[in-house]
């Protein structure tokens, strides 16, 4: 049976051998259709978790890199080794990361979990205990990271590096041991980036193949280095990254978010911290007193200009400026096979579909993995029986196909992979799924009766308003209890119980509320949309704050996405912009930049769209589709002081007008 990577989904019979659009045959059985990996991935895991070809690791942790401008960076360098602990010297692949995290914690990190007993049980254990569907079931799906393999990528792979890789994990410019001043994945630490890859390409314990692979923001550099394209690079493995800092997470919408300056700060405190990894040699050939030096002269990167920006709005890095355009990376320059992991509630949401649907090169040599979760839950539940295979073991399965070219059959798993919210993990070949169609739908001032706890229950009609409405609403603090809260501290509040992730009712008593009828049967909501909005207020600014939820029978409203726009920074750029093929507007990009703002006039309703981050969801029947509008969500967006200053006193007010519609545009498979 010949295998077609763009193939409906579907579940077929597994063969003893299969072909495909990649090349040579492959051994096997992996249906399309099946997220598990079938028989294939049985295979990976037992490669990961069986006998290695060597028993032990050589761990050097004092290497210098001398970069081309002299700056010296610090790094460790993982080899495999005999039961002697004699390092081999074979040359292998290589796998770099590199990270601004002070490779002191990847240490301790390393030294937790490969403890005799200890790290073991903390895996075990992580894996088993299940608090779902009590006010522990938050905390539970954070600790169950630790056994879906997110920090053997982030970290040190002691499991891949014993079966016949290096690993290179460096500290960024001006972070960790590393000198310099730390530009934030600017222009000269993308450039150490590539050098990394040529240094380690010419040890004698590499063979010339470089792979990179990390979590957040060594998954971001992964990609800009890709986007050079050095020679010795041959694969990627990306867990959540990003390619729009600015939308995702930096000024969503206009507005800075609150999750920026707290991790700013978390880096330069733990750059500050020196990793004693060699202490009398780095203080007898000077490079403590570099390393001493370069903190003194930045010893707070970007937290100034940031606090200036806020304050004033009189810098960059408060607008979508060349500053960003030089950190963000340029996916459709990516030559190299790459996979991509991400979740719908992540920080960096819309990049995990938005890297896949740029990357110019066949399914299958790109992959596309997203959960229904946020950042720092990643992998959580993997390697159960109807998930994906764990982290690790997809990074080794990745990097033995594309860096020692075994025909393992990972080109043929997804390529599409998703946790749909409200139903299961699938595979398939696209996204948007096959068979969904744009679909309208206005809100309306009659009620639903599904929201009678909001400041107004209205519906979601086919048919826009009749005549004139005006909805005033406030701005309030609920959102501090919702999923945006839990969105911008990276996942870390859902400990907190479902207020904060399931259900967002409590929210919903301080905004617009408008609900669909029940839905007759099961319907697939897939890709992008977009809320367009008419709306006034009484000052010369407004924030608007929006969330789209499934309402189950019982009225628990949870959310599927989210945006939010200051009304000033409605302007589009109608290039970068999406459209559907009739013309209605699916995904809106707002230029966010100082030239670009518009006036918002006091008392004069004005049109905006609502950029709305892609999602996969499946509403149940009973079920109810839901918008819901309010007047701010702190403090997932914040407002700079001098927006905050035109807005001061401010009444919103949605304006129901039958002449200029509010509505939602979204895809949909069957009719809502």
């Amino acid at each position: 049976m010949t295998y077609r990577l763009d193939q409906p989904e579907q579940t077929v019979q597994p063969a003893r051998r299969r072909t495909g659009r990649l090349g040579a045959p492959h051994f096997g059985s992996l249906p399309l259709g099946d997220p598990t990996g079938g028989a294939d991935a049985i295979r990976w895991r037992e490669q990961v978790d069986g006998k290695s070809l060597y028993p032990r690791v050589s761990i050097q942790r004092d290497i210098v890199l001398t970069m081309s401008d002299g700056v010296r960076l610090r790094a460790t360098v993982v080899r495999p080794a005999n039961r002697f602990g004699q390092t081999v010297l074979t040359p292998y692949p290589a796998v770099i990361n590199i990270n601004p995290y002070n490779r002191l914690a990847v240490d301790a990190l390393d030294h937790t979990l490969h403890a005799p007993l200890l790290g073991k049980a903390l895996r075990t254990a992580s894996a088993s205990i299940d608090a779902g569907g009590t006010g522990l079931e938050g905390l539970t799906t954070l600790t169950k990271t630790l056994s879906g393999g997110v920090f053997d990528v982030f970290g040190i792979n002691r499991n891949l590096v014993r079966s016949g890789y290096v690993q290179v994990i460096v500290d960024v410019r001006g972070t960790g041991a590393s000198q310099g001043k730390w530009q934030i994945l600017g222009e000269r630490e993308q450039q150490d980036s590539v050098e990394i890859i040529d240094w380690t390409s010419e040890q004698d314990w590499c063979d010339g193949t470089v792979g990179l692979a990390g979590w957040s923001y060594s998954a971001i550099n992964s990609l800009q280095a890709a986007d050079k394209r050095p020679a010795a690079l041959k694969a990627v493995f990306a867990v959540e990254g990003c390619d729009d800092i600015v939308r995702d997470i930096y000024i969503t919408g206009g507005m800075p978010s609150a999750f920026i300056p707290t991790w700013l700060s978390a880096v330069n405190l733990l750059k500050w911290v020196p990793n004693p990894s060699s202490p009398i040699h780095d203080l007898l050939r000077g490079d403590t007193a570099r390393w001493a030096r370069d903190r003194i002269k930045s010893p707070a990167t970007e937290i100034g200009s940031l606090l200036w920006g806020f304050l004033t709005a009189r810098d960059d890095r408060i607008f979508d400026d060349p500053y960003f355009d030089e950190r963000d990376p340029q996916v459709d320059r990516i030559e190299v096979p790459t996979f991509t992991v991400g979740a719908w509630h992540d920080l960096f949401g819309r990049s995990a579909t938005g890297i896949y649907e740029r990357l110019q090169m066949e399914p299958g040599r790109k992959q596309m993995l997203v959960g229904d979760g946020y950042h720092l839950d990643v992998g959580s539940g993997y390697g159960g029986k109807s998930s994906p295979p764990r982290l690790d073991v997809l990074e080794r399965a990745w990097f033995d196909r594309w860096l020692k070219g075994h025909r393992n059959g990972v080109e043929y798993y997804g390529p599409v992979t998703m946790l749909q919210q409200g139903g299961s993990w699938t595979s398939g070949h696209s996204f948007p799924r096959a068979g969904v169609r744009t679909q309208r739908l206005y809100l309306h001032n009659s009620p639903s009766g599904s929201a009678e706890h909001a400041v107004h229950d209205g519906t979601l009609s086919h048919e826009p308003v009749d005549h004139l409405t005006s909805l005033h609403v406030r701005a309030d603090i609920r959102g501090a209890m919702s999923r945006d809260m839990t969105q911008v501290t990276a996942g870390a509040a859902m400990a907190l119980g479902p207020t904060f992730t399931v259900d967002a009712r409590y929210q919903e008593r301080g905004g617009l509320s408008f609900s669909t009828e029940p839905v007759a049967e099961p319907t697939t909501i897939s890709g992008p949309m977009n809320l367009r909005l008419n709306v006034a207020t009484t000052a010369h600014e407004a924030i608007w704050a929006v969330t789209v939820n499934d309402v189950a029978p019982d009225g628990t409203s949870t959310v599927l996405t989210n945006g939010a726009l200051s009304a000033s920074n409605r302007a589009l750029d109608e290039s970068k912009s999406t459209y559907a093929a009739d013309g209605s507007l699916l995904s809106a990009h707002h230029y966010l930049s100082y030239k670009r703002k518009l006036p918002v006039p006091a008392d004069e309703p004005v049109r905006i769209d609502v950029d709305l981050v892609p999602t996969d969801a499946i509403l149940d029947t009973g079920h109810r589709l839901r918008v819901d509008v309010y007047a701010a969500s702190f403090p997932r967006y914040l407002t700079v002081v001098p927006d905050l200053i035109k807005a001061r006193g401010r009444r919103q007010r949605l304006v129901l007008d039958p002449r200029h519609p509010s509505y939602l545009t979204f895809c949909a498979g069957g009719q809502l």
